[in-house]
C-alpha cells in the first residue's frame, strides 16, 4: 500500500546503501567536434543539416562542445557529487563508416572520459547507441538492413576489448522505439523515413542488434561486467470507457514489441496480427528470437509522462496528443483508428503531462512482469524555460518534478521492487534532437553563445540529495 503524501511531494525519504545517483548525456547532443579527429557523419548530422527538419536549423556541430571541454565538465560532475555518469559513444567518432578500421582518436576521446570518471570516483556507464547512426550504414539500408546488425555486434566488441577493463556497465541501445518508429515510420527523427513497413522491420534488426551486441560484450568483458538495455516506456491510459484495444495495440508497439523478444524470446502475437497489413515479418530468420534473448543484468528504464488513448470515431480531426513532434508520418503502423488524446496539465515545457503515479505503476508493473530483473532509472527528467539570472537558475517546476518522480521510485522500492539506481536527464542543457536547442532538460544551464556552464537550483537540489541520500524538500512542500 503506498503512504505519504498523495502529491508525491515527500521529503527525508532515504535511499539504501548502494543506491546509485548519477546523470545522463548522449554524444550527439553534447560533445560538438563533429569534423575533428577522424570522425565520420552520422544520421543526426545529415538530418540537421537539411532544411526543415530541426527547429531553427540547429545542428549538433558544436552543441555543448563538451569534446573540447571534458576536463572542466569532468569536474563539474565531480562538484555535483554525482556517484555515476551515463554517456553514449557516438560509433562514426569509433569507425567513421561503421565498419572497418577503428579510429584511434575516437576512442582515446571515450578513454580520457573514462579514465576522468574513475579519477574522480564516478562510476561509468557507457551506452553503444543513443540514435546516431554512421551515415554510410544507413546509405546501405540503416536499420532496414539485416547487416546494420552484425556490424553494430563488431562495434561492440571493439569498445568492450578497448574499454570494458574500466568500465563494468554497458547498455547496448538507448529507446530503440525512437530509432525504429521515430526514425523510419513518422520520419520525425533521423533518417527522416515515413514508412510503417520500414519502422517494423527496424524494430526487429535493432532487437537482433542488441542480442549480437551483447553476446558480443560478453565474449570480451570480465565475467563481472553487467550488459543491459534501456527502453522508453509508454505508461497508457484510457481515453474513454471503450479504450481498452487501443491501449492493447498501442502496448503492443510501444513496449512488447522489445520486451517480448529481449526478455522472452518471441513478438507477441496480437502484435503480429495488428501490423500484419504492414508486414508479414518475413525478415525474422531462423534463430533470431534465440539471438535476441540474452540474459541482461539489469533493464535501464526510462519514463517522462503517460499518454492517454481511445478509438477514433472517424468524426472530425484525429488528435495525435501522443507527445512526439508532428509529421505526416505516423509511429504506430497498424493503428490508424487509435487517437492520442491531450491530457490534463500542468505539463513541461514540451507539452509532456507531470504524472508521477504513471512511473510508480511502470516500476512495479515491470517487476511484476519479470520478477528477477532487476531495473535501473536511465533517464528521467524535465525541459521548462530556464534564465540565468544574476548568475542563478531558479528551476523550481524542475525541482518539484525531479522531488515527484524521485518520491515515486522511492515508493515502488518500498514495494519490494529492485531498483538499483536513478540517473537524471540531463546533465547539460543540450541539443534536443529535432527541437534543437529551444528545451532545455538539464540540471546545469549551458549558454548557447559563450558555453558557460551555471548549475541550476534543480542541480544544487540534486546533489543535496546525492550527498544526505534523502530526498530534499521541493518549492512547494507545505509542511
Amino acid at each position: 500500500m503506498t503512504t505519504g503524501s498523495p502529491d508525491y511531494r515527500d521529503i527525508g525519504l532515504e535511499f539504501p546503501p548502494g543506491f546509485l545517483f548519477g546523470s545522463a548525456t548522449a554524444a550527439y547532443q553534447i560533445e560538438g567536434a563533429a569534423h575533428e579527429d577522424g570522425r565520420g557523419p552520422s544520421i543526426w548530422d545529415t538530418f540537421s543539416h537539411t532544411p526543415g527538419r530541426v527547429v531553427g536549423g540547429d545542428t549538433g556541430d558544436r552543441a555543448d562542445d563538451h569534446y573540447h571541454r571534458l576536463e572542466s565538465d569532468l569536474n563539474l560532475m565531480e562538484r555535483l557529487g554525482l556517484e555515476a555518469y551515463r554517456f553514449s559513444v557516438s560509433w562514426s567518432r569509433i569507425q567513421p563508416d561503421g565498419k572497418g578500421a577503428v579510429n584511434s582518436r575516437g576512442l582515446a576521446f571515450y578513454s580520457r572520459l573514462v579514465d576522468g570518471l574513475r579519477k574522480r570516483g564516478i562510476r561509468p556507464i557507457a551506452t553503444l547507441y543513443h540514435w546516431d547512426l554512421p551515415q554510410a550504414l544507413e546509405d546501405a539500408g540503416g536499420w532496414t538492413s539485416r547487416d546494420t546488425a552484425q556490424r553494430f555486434g563488431d562495434y561492440a566488441a571493439i569498445m568492450g576489448e578497448a574499454l570494458g577493463d574500466r568500465v563494468g556497465t554497458w547498455t547496448t541501445l538507448n529507446e530503440p522505439w525512437c530509432s525504429a518508429y521515430l526514425g523510419y515510420g513518422s520520419g520525425a527523427h533521423a533518417p527522416g523515413i515515413a514508412s510503417g513497413r520500414a519502422a517494423l522491420t527496424a524494430v526487429h534488426h535493432l532487437n537482433l542488434a542488441h542480442g549480437i551486441g551483447t553476446q558480443a560484450l560478453r565474449s570480451v568483458l570480465p565475467a563481472d561486467a553487467e550488459c543491459s538495455v534501456t527502453l522508453n516506456f509508454h505508461v497508457l491510459r484510457p481515453g474513454d470507457d471503450q479504450a481498452e484495444d487501443a491501449m492493447r495495440r498501442i502496448d503492443a508497439l510501444a513496449n512488447r514489441s522489445f520486451t517480448g523478444p529481449m526478455l522472452t524470446g518471441a513478438y507477441p502475437a496480437d502484435l503480429l496480427a495488428d501490423t500484419a497489413s504492414v508486414t508479414d515479418w518475413s525478415f525474422v530468420q531462423p534463430g533470431d528470437l534465440d539471438i535476441v534473448n540474452q540474459p541482461i543484468d539489469f533493464l535501464g528504464v526510462n519514463y517522462y509522462s503517460t499518454a492517454m488513448v481511445r478509438e477514433w470515431n472517424g468524426r472530425g480531426p484525429r488528435q495525435r496528443a501522443d507527445g512526439h513532434k508532428g509529421t505526416a508520418g505516423s509511429p504506430w503502423p497498424g493503428s490508424d483508428f487509435v487517437e492520442f488524446v491531450e491530457q490534463p496539465g500542468p505539463y513541461t515545457d514540451m507539452g509532456w503531462n507531470i504524472a508521477p503515479e504513471g512511473f510508480e505503476e511502470l516500476l512495479v508493473s515491470l517487476s511484476e512482469q519479470f520478477p528477477d530483473l532487476p531495473l535501473m532509472v536511465t533517464e528521467n527528467g524535465a525541459a521548462f524555460v530556464d534564465e540565468v539570472r544574476d548568475g542563478v537558475v531558479d528551476d523550481a517546476d524542475r525541482i518539484d518534478y525531479l522531488q515527484r518522480h524521485l518520491t515515486a521510485v522511492h515508493r515502488a522500492l518500498s514495494r519490494g521492487v529492485d531498483i538499483r539506481g536513478y540517473q537524471v536527464w540531463s546533465l547539460l542543457d543540450n541539443f534536443e534532437w529535432a527541437y534543437g536547442f529551444s528545451k532545455r532538460f538539464g540540471i546545469v544551464h549551458v549558454d548557447y553563445d559563450t558555453l558557460e556552464r551555471t548549475i541550476k537550483n534543480s542541480g544544487h537540489w540534486y546533489s543535496e540529495l546525492v550527498r544526505s541520500r534523502r530526498i530534499p524538500a521541493g518549492p512547494r512542500n507545505e509542511r
